[in-house]
């Protein structure tokens, strides 16, 4: 006889970054959702994206299995929230007075050329910017302007702008608190430098196998999991080895 007394177990919550982390494989992915279905009861499934939520409905729409729908989306290098399809107005209201406009002409001005504007919000500014020096550059002009941000690198040239206090590790753990899961139950996923953030909020870390050098260069050995699988395998994979998913028959 069950006890109705008894302390529920803890969900477990996997938060991962969709491109070439969950996509990159159609077939490793509609594997990872059919496992992810049928742990329903204990696992709960988000994603956290770079790109705003206006670029990443059409990779759900049309890339993702139709068993595979995110309880929760993080967009926007964590400035956006929303949950069960509902953005979170009272997140993003907090970074309302960020100055977008100003960083934008400020880095236009240096000659940096924009990312397309699908990839630009009031809360985070996009472009590429090449090389060490022109970065660096970048960042000194930013500071001496009097603007408060971060600055999240990845890649050979993407140079995004969000404001202090954003990030996709604050958005981790927003979510995190609001499923009700501890450091012990949540796991991230990601492949790529500005995934980096997002690792520094949980225990549990999945680099798939096609990870960029960049990320697993800047993870302390043994910090994280480094799947041997790539993409959505890789996932499911690093959900078996933390205990999140059951394991092969």
């Amino acid at each position: 006889m069950s006890n109705p007394t008894a302390p529920q177990a803890l969900p477990w919550l996997l938060i991962s970054d969709i491109d070439e982390t969950l996509t990159g494989d159609p077939e490793a992915l509609i594997d990872l959702a059919n496992a992810i279905e049928h742990a329903s009861d204990r696992l709960i499934f988000a994603v956290n994206s770079s790109r705003p939520a206006v670029s990443v409905a059409p990779t759900l729409a049309n890339e993702f299995p139709a068993n595979l729908v995110p309880a929760a989306q993080i967009t926007a290098l964590g400035t956006e929230i929303s949950i069960d399809g509902n953005k979170l107005a009272t997140w993003r209201s907090q970074f309302s007075n960020w100055p977008h406009r100003k960083v934008f002409e400020l880095l236009t001005g240096l000659g940096h050329v924009p990312h397309d504007p699908v990839y630009q919000t009031a809360q985070k500014v996009s472009f590429a910017i090449r090389g060490e020096r022109s970065q660096i550059a970048a960042r000194r002009a930013l500071s001496d302007a009097g603007i408060e941000c971060r600055i999240i690198v990845s890649g050979d040239d993407d140079f995004d702008v969000i404001p202090t206090g954003a990030g996709k590790a604050a958005a981790t753990r927003f979510l995190a608190a609001h499923f009700g899961t501890d450091l012990s139950h949540l796991v991230v996923a990601g492949d790529s430098g500005n995934d980096l953030d997002m690792f520094q909020a949980a225990r549990h870390r999945i680099a798939v196998g096609n990870a960029r050098k960049e990320l697993i260069d800047a993870l302390e050995p043994g910090s994280f999991y480094h799947a041997r699988n790539a993409h959505a395998a890789g996932v499911r994979e690093g959900l078996v080895h933390f205990g999140a998913l059951p394991g092969p028959d």
